[in-house]
């Protein structure tokens, strides 16, 4: 799961969102120089993506891109996910992406301000560039996925990743589809113990 997953996985608690969407930023224990409600975002995030990693519709998604991408497959992965998700918004909240989106970034600017400095622009680069209604598109994605490719530190061919998703558009749907049955049902279970 990417960004726009993870702060719909949150709910409507603002704080576990933000720091859900932080958590990649965050390494170890360094989680508790924030605040409690940022902290259970953090710790949602880790459980998300441990059990992301071990779902049945996300490895088969991830062998898939395997041969071509290696170890960028789960990264891609995450991407397409998040695709499906703002492609078919409605199906999942009441609210238009749109107006979620920016909702979300109003809110999450204001916590900005008490962020580490490495996190704050991250913050701003996805305010400004729309991330979460970018997702929708291919062309969004693919835009999204060649940025990253000029930040890894080895070949990714992450900006081509698109020509899969495109050859095989109703197998990844129909995984991502499953998939999120159960990562919802998860997520809600997992927030009522932090």
């Amino acid at each position: 799961m990417n960004f726009l997953a993870h702060v719909y996985l949150s709910g409507k608690d603002i704080p576990l969102a933000v720091g859900n969407l932080i958590a990649d930023r965050v390494n170890g224990k360094n989680f508790k120089n924030f605040s409690p409600e940022i902290q259970k975002g953090i710790l949602l995030h880790r459980k998300i993506d441990h059990f992301t990693d071990h779902h049945a519709d996300f490895k088969a998604c991830v062998t898939k891109l395997f041969t071509t991408y290696r170890h960028y497959s789960r990264v891609i992965v995450d991407m397409y996910f998040d695709h499906y998700l703002a492609a078919n918004w409605t199906q999942y909240h009441p609210q238009s992406l749109n107006e979620f989106s920016a909702e979300f970034y109003n809110t999450l600017a204001v916590y900005s301000e008490t962020l580490p400095e490495n996190i704050q622009k991250f913050t701003a680069a996805l305010i400004r560039y729309n991330w979460f209604e970018a997702y929708g598109s291919v062309s969004g994605l693919q835009l999204i996925l060649s940025q990253m490719e000029k930040r890894t530190r080895f070949p990714s061919k992450l900006g081509a990743s698109t020509k899969e998703l495109k050859e095989n558009y109703t197998y990844f749907h129909t995984h991502f589809s499953h998939f999120m049955e159960d990562v919802i049902q998860y997520s809600n279970k997992e927030i009522k113990t932090l």
